[in-house]
């Protein structure tokens, strides 16, 4: 999609890009039209509450191309494991922990397969996986819900192990994302509740969390093209005195993590996206209004809102007002469009739903788990 094509819109459409935003249920009903209408919105995530079967699915998401005026983002959180928005009409999809238990990285590039061609036969074209947290031993004594979620125990294995994961995914044509930048491995709680201290150095942020990013980072094949930024907190690296809240900003909010430290001193100069800003670690920092206009300063593309809709009108509302009052960069502003519209114009359109071949790839993962003995719930595999 040329760059041209989202700068001729108008401003509310413009303002509407920079969101990417949740739906309340299974059905593109009255009030999920509304709220299409109203923000426009750059891309659309579907989560469990959204899902009842696979036409129905790819239905909603069919409706959703059709309202808006550019091809938006279809992303969904799709780790297998815990996270697993399609268990409803699809066999459980294996955790990313059990594929390293087992060894198994022909398990990683399979997952990545299966994940990528039942995703784009349902209307998708992204997905906000992998999770690049590094978990040692010490870390999954830690309550932040991670434990289950990691390739990896070290930087080597996470690299290793995401590398064949985003290849099997991406090859089917579904966009990846890596998650949740620069780390929230070492984080003592949810980010989904408050916000998580990462008390590391800079130095030591380079040499464990952030070593597998740098290095896709610099694959000539430019691989990655949507990084998640998370809610973490970084005192070691990101103190700001003065601000509401307390003496840290959220990595996400941050110009420090999102400006310095990934676009310019580790060179990423793609598509930037925060992670829900409906979660607790920004809810109890500021307000959504608040939240947005400062995540799209610190250098966000995208602004993730995922579940009520009068937080995403507030949020959208919030920055159009901003914008209309001629208070964003409008550098800032024309440099995340024309990335969002590079994004647009790789990722890869549907296929066409295959009631028989979706079947099939729903058999293979159940051959998969059997292989890695993984079943859905078992609290050795799954937490």
């Amino acid at each position: 999609m040329p760059s041209e094509s989202l700068q001729s819109l108008s401003l509310e459409q413009q303002i509407g890009q920079l969101f990417y935003i949740g739906l309340a249920g299974p059905e593109l009903d009255a009030e999920a039209r509304a709220l299409i209408e109203e923000v426009q919105p750059g891309g659309i995530i579907i989560f469990g509450r959204n899902v009842e079967s696979a036409h129905q699915l790819r239905d909603l998401i069919d409706g959703v191309r059709e309202m808006l005026p550019t091809n938006p983002l279809i992303g969904v959180d799709q780790e297998g494991g815990l996270v697993d928005r399609l268990r409803k009409i699809f066999t459980p999809m294996p955790s990313a922990r059990t594929i390293r238990q087992h060894g198994d990285l022909a398990a990683a590039r399979a997952l990545g397969r299966i994940s990528g061609q039942t995703l784009r036969m349902l209307g998708f074209n992204m997905n906000f996986a992998p999770v690049m947290s590094i978990m040692t031993d010490e870390r999954d004594l830690l309550s932040n819900g991670l434990y289950s979620r990691s390739f990896g125990r070290s930087p080597g294995e996470v690299l290793g192990y995401t590398t064949v994961y985003l290849r099997g995914l991406q090859e089917t044509g579904i966009m990846g994302c890596l998650k949740h930048f620069p780390g929230i491995g070492a984080g003592e709680v949810d980010s989904h509740e408050e916000m998580p201290m990462v008390s590391l150095s800079h130095d030591a942020l380079i040499a464990q969390d952030l070593a597998p990013y740098i290095e896709l980072f610099q694959r000539k094949d430019d691989r990655v093209r949507c990084v998640m930024v998370s809610h973490g907190g970084f005192p070691n690296i990101d103190i700001m005195k003065g601000m509401t809240g307390g003496l840290l900003e959220p990595a996400s909010l941050s110009h420090n993590i999102v400006t310095n430290l990934l676009r310019n001193e580790l060179g990423y100069q793609h598509l930037v996206v925060t992670d829900d800003l409906e979660m607790g670690a920004i809810a109890k920092h500021c307000d959504i209004e608040a939240a947005v206009v400062r995540a799209f300063l610190a250098g966000e593309d995208m602004m993730l809102i995922c579940a009520r809709p009068e937080i995403i009108r507030r949020g959208y509302q919030g920055l159009l007002t901003v914008a209309r009052a001629g208070k964003l960069p409008k550098e800032r502003l024309r440099g995340s469009l024309k990335r969002i519209a590079a994004t647009k114009g790789i990722v890869k359109p549907p296929t066409a739903f295959d009631a028989e071949r979706f079947q099939q790839l729903s058999e293979e993962t159940s051959h998969l788990n059997e292989k890695l003995n993984y079943k859905y719930g078992d609290q050795s595999n799954a937490l």
